[in-house]
C-alpha cells in the first residue's frame, strides 16, 4: 500500500483505534504519513502510533474531550475514521430490550458519529475538503436474530444518516462513505468463536463454521482480516478515492447477497 497512497500531512482522528481493525487502521494511516490521533475508554498496554486520548464516546463529555484534544493537538481533522461500535444488548430478541438497551446500542453505534461529525466537519467544510468514514455492519442489511436486533437497528441508522450527510456536504468538498464489514476475524471474535467450538464439542474451524452458518454462508471462506478492512478505509479516505462518496462498501466475503 505504501507508494500507492501518501498521506503526508493529513490530520486523522480514529474512533476505537487501539485493538481489532481500528489499531490496524491506526496504524496504516500512521505508517502512510498521517497524524493521527485515537481516542478509547481505556489506555491500552500497547500504545497506538498515534496520539492516544482517553475517553468514552458513548457520552457527550467524552466526544467533547476527543474533540477539544483534535482542536488542541492536531489543529483540526483531514480525514475522520469512526470505528467504534458493538453491541452490549442481552440474550432474549426483541423482548428483553428495554429503553436502557435500546439507548444504549444508539449511544455506542450513532451518536459518538454525529456528535464528533457535528464538531469536525464543519472545519472540512470550511477549508472545502476532508473525508469522512462511518464505519457500519452488514447487519443493518442482514441482521442476525435476537441478540443484535437493537444493534442492527443502530447500524441502519447510522446508515441512513451517512447517506444524508454525503449529500449535503458533497457539493462543499466533503466526501462521505460508509464502509460495511461482515465478520471480522478479531481477537474478540477468535474467543467467540472458541466458545461455540466448546459448546459444540469442536475445534475453533468448526466454531467458525458455526458462525459462517449463522450468517448464512461465506462464499470466500473465511472472515475478514483487521489489516484488510485497513487496507480498505485507507484507500477511501486517499486522494485515489476522490469520486468515491454516498456509497457503502461492503467488506464480508460475499455474506449479502447481490441482485
Amino acid at each position: 500500500m505504501t507508494g500507492f497512497i501518501d498521506l503526508s500531512g493529513k490530520r486523522a482522528l480514529v474512533t476505537s483505534g487501539t485493538r481489532g481493525a481500528g489499531a490496524a487502521t491506526v496504524a496504516l494511516l500512521a505508517d502512510l504519513g498521517a497524524t493521527v490521533l485515537t481516542a478509547a475508554r481505556s489506555t491500552p498496554s500497547t500504545m497506538p502510533p498515534a496520539i492516544f486520548v482517553a475517553a468514552d464516546l458513548t457520552t457527550v463529555e467524552g466526544c467533547a474531550l476527543v474533540t477539544n484534544a483534535v482542536q488542541d493537538r492536531l489543529g483540526g481533522v483531514d480525514i475522520l475514521v469512526h470505528m467504534l461500535g458493538g453491541s452490549s444488548s442481552p440474550a432474549g430478541g426483541f423482548a428483553a430490550l428495554g429503553e436502557a438497551e435500546w439507548a444504549a446500542e444508539l449511544d455506542h453505534n450513532l451518536m459518538p458519529a454525529v456528535r464528533l461529525d457535528r464538531a469536525l466537519v464543519p472545519g472540512m467544510v470550511s477549508r472545502g475538503s476532508g473525508v469522512v468514514v462511518h464505519v457500519t455492519s452488514i447487519q443493518h442489511q442482514l441482521p442476525l436474530p435476537e441478540a443484535t436486533t437493537a444493534y442492527a437497528a443502530a447500524k441502519a441508522a447510522l446508515s441512513t444518516y451517512s447517506k444524508s450527510l454525503s449529500k449535503e456536504v458533497a457539493p462543499k468538498g466533503v466526501r462521505v462513505v460508509r464502509v460495511a464489514p461482515g465478520w471480522i476475524e478479531t481477537e474478540a471474535s477468535v474467543e467467540f468463536a472458541k466458545r461455540l467450538a466448546t459448546q459444540a464439542g469442536t475445534d475453533y474451524e468448526g466454531g467458525k463454521r458455526i458462525i459462517m452458518a449463522s450468517l448464512g454462508g461465506i462464499p470466500l471462506g473465511r472472515p475478514a482480516k483487521p489489516q484488510e478492512v485497513a487496507d480498505l478505509v485507507a484507500f477511501v479516505v486517499s486522494d485515489r478515492a476522490a469520486s468515491i462518496t454516498g456509497t457503502e462498501i461492503v467488506i464480508d466475503g460475499g455474506t449479502v447477497p447481490t441482485a
